[in-house]
């Protein structure tokens, strides 16, 4: 375009009526005059808007709810069709050949079933030989087929022609001779009609039937991804296990031996598993591993294990049976675990009883619903865990049922000192309560005076002693103890100076052997708070949640852990009061090194009601509480105190209950001593049934008279 370039004066005055500029003088470019301000934006920029208003109305239309519904919709139903031919195909080909037996034949041997896989191999052989003899007769089936057809048509004719002979000798008209073949003839010609008319829509809704059928079989099986399944399919919380779950679950592991193996079975992986049963509020099922698979590789995919289950990892325990390279399945009934269990028979039997020799105490119930009955028989008793998971009530439980039996003698130290052992006031001879180095003093002096009561009593074979049982609550608190006593002795640790380790070491010695034993319960265990040597005296090991499988080992030792044991995979402050046992205390399953038991919950006022009720029970029990140390001692009162109700006691059973209430007072008194202070207060000693007996009544008289004299005194 040539540049036309105009003189104003020529073209005349120009007015810019919009701003009111100058008018230029000069020549003006028409072709480079700017477009205005308010002008259109660019086509191009306008179509670039459109497409991605289109794109994201596009996105939202394609993600939103009812698109997937109906996509999922269409692949679910699409699939059913596919699946279901794929396995009416497999059905057939399977019908006709011998691909079942050669399956079952490597799944035998995959399993080592070396009978089995024998059997399966002569199946295949009988099937191929009928098969073979089959394929045979089809050679000769013409010329039978033939000869059958030739004797088949002679018979009807024959028969048509004796049928009209019949008729025209009936009906006296000869034609009647053709009569049976012009019938016969024209239901053919019906039959031929009624096909022509039927085989149209035949032809045409037949394909459409097939489909439908192999829609219904697709949809049986459920033959569809899971994300296109309905929720209520594709969830499967809940759902009945069933061998198939079990093999698929097994399967999807992650265990290349393993899934390899269950490929070459097919869906004949159950073979692996035994029966599935009912135990409790589960099922509990043997898997037999294929060669190759270790128990380990299993128990260490639990929570995958349990995910493909379709349960939580709580609710699946693995464990190790007799039988080589098997694992136990025990698996709970969806949420069944988080159902309490009911109360104890202590609280609900008004008459209970205790035996400690031949009784078993109801501690709660194992995971199959059976009763955990626990034998504290001559049994050192070790319970540990994290804080505040039940460790305290899961141990008063067993000893408030002990307490039933009144031969059995209680000293107990309580190193928490909140009151949880309070009820047992009146019912122990001892009891201790408070987390300070002199309640820590305390118990070891309690725990030593246990010891030398067990020397006295191996010093004497052939009696039947009553029980003593020590307990220990947060016995952490002793054993981690800095403390040291008057001669620089330390009261804890775990060397062999430590006076509390090394009182606990004796019993679990030689105590079980005259009735002597100690149950400790401890926090958290670690090798500084709960020495290897002193927990492995243990008969029954217990353990509650714990942190870590390095202290589950320590808890309950290796062989549980080993064995399928998991504290340390318990839910803190879901699975409260949910032990784990090792020992000969509980039945245990054949072969089973452990049982997890959900404990009877006992609150405290259940707990005082029970303790009251075997309070009553015996004949009254003076229980010692500690003392201050610094406080000056009465020795003619802490005498009648450890006397309590009784009329007489002998001598050397006075200095040992004067021992256990003030070991330093009284730790060193021989009967010189015992007798200078009773001679001193006129309640002397003397002899009945040949020995030496302090009389109750004579104390009290000493005391009443003495108190009577001070205050006369005080009056003059």
């Amino acid at each position: 375009m040539t540049e036309l370039a105009v003189e104003g004066a020529d073209m005349g005055t120009l007015h810019h009526l919009d701003d009111h500029r100058p008018t230029p003088t000069g020549p003006v470019d028409l072709t480079k005059t700017a477009a205005p301000a308010d002008a259109p934006a660019d086509k191009s920029s306008a179509q670039v808007s459109r497409w991605v208003r289109s794109g994201r109305a596009i996105r939202r239309a394609a993600t939103h709810e009812r698109t997937r519904t109906a996509g999922r919709l269409t692949v679910r139903h699409g699939m059913y069709v596919v699946g279901g031919g794929r396995i009416v195909a497999r059905r057939t080909w399977e019908g006709r050949t011998a691909a079942r037996y050669e399956r079952m034949l490597r799944a035998a041997e995959a399993a080592g079933n070396l009978d089995l896989a024998t059997e399966w191999e002569e199946r295949g052989a009988k099937f191929r030989a009928a098969r073979h003899q089959r394929r045979m007769d089809l050679l000769t089936a013409p010329v039978k087929f033939a000869k059958g057809a030739a004797a088949g048509a002679a018979v009807t004719a024959g028969g048509l022609l004796l049928l009209g002979i019949i008729l025209a000798i009936a009906n006296k008209d000869f034609t009647d001779l053709a009569t049976p073949t012009m019938a016969l003839i024209e239901l053919v010609q019906w039959i031929v009609l009624i096909i022509s008319v039927v085989w149209g829509p035949l032809v045409t809704l037949g394909p459409w039937a097939a489909v439908l059928g192999l829609w219904a079989v697709g949809r049986h099986q459920k033959a569809a991804p899971q994300w296109a399944l309905p929720v209520r399919d594709r969830s499967g919380e809940g759902a009945p296990i069933t061998p198939s779950i079990v093999v698929t679950a097994m399967r999807d592991l992650g265990v290349a031996t393993l899934k390899k193996a269950i490929k070459e079975m097919g869906d004949v992986g159950a073979q692996m598993l035994s029966p599935i049963v009912i135990a409790g509020c589960g099922v509990e099922v043997d898997v037999h591993l294929p060669s190759g698979v270790s128990t380990d590789e299993i128990q260490n995919r639990r929570r995958k294990l349990a995910e493909n289950l379709n349960r939580h990892e709580h609710e699946v325990f693995i464990t190790i049976p007799p039988s080589p390279r098997t694992v136990r399945l025990w698996i709970a009934d969806s949420g069944a675990l988080d159902e309490p269990i009911g109360p104890s028979p202590l609280v609900t039997d008004p008459d209970v009883s205790a035996n400690y020799k031949t009784g078993r105490a109801p501690w709660g119930q194992d995971l199959r619903g059976d009763a955990a009955l626990v034998s504290l028989f001559q049994r050192m008793l070790l319970i540990t865990g994290l804080s505040n998971q039940g460790k305290t009530a899961s141990l008063r439980a067993l000893a408030l049922w002990l307490a039933f039996d009144r031969k059995v003698e209680f000293r107990i130290g309580d190193l928490k000192g909140v009151g949880d052992w309070a009820m047992f006031d009146g019912l122990a001879t001892v009891l201790i309560q408070g987390p300070t180095d002199d309640h820590v003093l305390k118990v070891t002096e309690m725990v030593e005076d246990a010891a030398r009561e067990m020397n006295r009593r191996l010093q004497a074979p052939g009696q039947d002693f009553p029980p003593l049982v020590v307990i220990v609550d947060e016995a952490q608190v002793a054993y981690g103890s800095g403390a040291v006593d008057k001669n620089k002795i330390p009261l804890g640790g775990a060397k062999a100076t430590s006076r509390y380790f090394r009182a606990i070491k004796a019993i679990h010695d030689q105590g079980r052997a005259v009735n002597v034993t100690t149950w400790e319960g401890t926090q958290d265990p670690t090798n500084e708070n709960l020495p290897k040597r002193s927990r492995e005296g243990n008969h029954i090991r217990s353990s509650l949640v714990l942190g870590t499988e390095s202290q589950a080992r320590m808890a309950i030792g290796d062989a549980a852990i080993d064995g399928g044991a998991a504290p340390h995979k318990l839910r803190q402050g879901l699975d409260k009061g949910t032990v784990v046992v090792a020992g000969d205390g509980i039945k245990l399953a054949a072969g089973q090194t452990s049982v997890t038991v959900r404990t009877h919950y006992i609150d405290t006022d259940q707990a005082a009601e029970i303790a009251d009720r075997a309070k009553a029970a015996r004949n009254g029990v003076t229980t010692l509480h500690v003392v201050e140390r610094d406080e000056e001692r009465d020795p003619l009162a802490d005498i009648a105190t450890v006397l309590g109700s009784d009329a007489r006691v002998r001598t050397q059973e006075v200095i040992t209950r004067l021992a256990a209430l003030d070991e330093d007072t009284y730790g060193g008194w021989s009967f010189i001593d015992l007798k200078r202070v009773l001679d001193d207060a006129g309640a002397e000693p003397y002899k009945s049934d040949g020995r030496m007996v302090v009389a109750r009544d004579r104390v009290t008289s000493a005391l009443a008279n003495r108190d009577g004299d001070g205050s006369a005194s005080a009056s003059e």
